[in-house]
């Protein structure tokens, strides 16, 4: 693949945005909760008819879980469909903030990982629960920047760059985010990717919003491997005092 921005299907106002929206963004990983999706028909389900077969990489959710069990069962069905052996763990045990339970999400990945799954588990920006769930063999990690939904940006910037840092599989930044610059700055913290929904499908141009998402995702990436210069207390001019005197 060589995008870094991988999109939800969720939330826009009608399937022609949502196809605008995807092919600016120039996405090829798709995510969708499967308990929106009929799995009995999933080529005629009211999202995915509207996407060209093949063209894409899904990412099925499960999301709505409560526990490593249901969030397995789903799994399974969606793997028995034939829409994906990827895997975006996600459970919820609070209602009200929907922040990930990590015990459970831990439990389902080592479970998932174990089935032959590619797992991508959603988690907290909690360094010590990212790094177990590479341990126990998640392609990717998926921290949240903020609670799903509210467009607060990345409230721990310090905790993304450390994990990061410390990752050895991709870094992929999930939920919270509001806007392209709080992209950028993922990005710039050493993410690998973006994945995000609600900023898009909730902005009042949806297509032109992803276009935005895409350009920061690029910009922050190019920032992040060029090395940002190191921060400074006071000023220091770029032209030296010595080359403004005039003899």
């Amino acid at each position: 693949m060589t995008s870094r921005f991988f999109l939800g299907t969720g939330l826009f106002p009608n399937p022609f945005v949502q196809n605008e929206a995807i092919r600016v963004s120039g996405a090829e990983v798709l995510t969708f909760a499967i308990r929106r999706v009929d799995l009995e028909s999933a080529e005629d389900d009211s999202i995915l008819q509207h996407l060209e077969p093949g063209a894409f990489q899904y990412l099925p959710n499960t999301s709505g879980s409560r526990t490593a069990e249901e969030a397995v069962r789903i799994a399974r069905l969606a793997r028995a469909s034939g829409l994906s052996d990827w895997i975006k763990v996600e459970i919820s045990a609070d209602e009200r903030t929907l922040l990930p339970d990590p015990i459970e999400t831990l439990r389902a990945t080592e479970i998932l990982v174990k089935e032959g799954f590619t797992v991508l588990p959603y988690t907290s920006d909690d360094p010590v629960i990212c790094r177990r769930l590479e341990e126990a063999g998640a392609a990717a990690i998926m921290p949240g920047g903020a609670p799903i939904g509210t467009g607060l940006g990345i409230l721990n910037p310090y905790n993304i760059g450390l994990i990061a840092e410390e990752a050895n599989v991709p870094v992929i930044v999930d939920a919270g985010l509001g806007t392209a610059s709080d992209a950028a700055l993922a990005m710039e913290l050493g993410a690998a990717a973006i994945l995000m929904n609600t900023p898009v499908a909730k902005a009042q141009d949806p297509a032109r919003m992803a276009l935005a998402m895409k350009l920061a995702i690029e910009g922050g990436r190019l920032a992040y491997l060029s090395g940002r210069m190191p921060k400074k207390r006071y000023a220091s001019a770029s032209s030296g005092f010595q080359s403004l005197i005039v003899e």
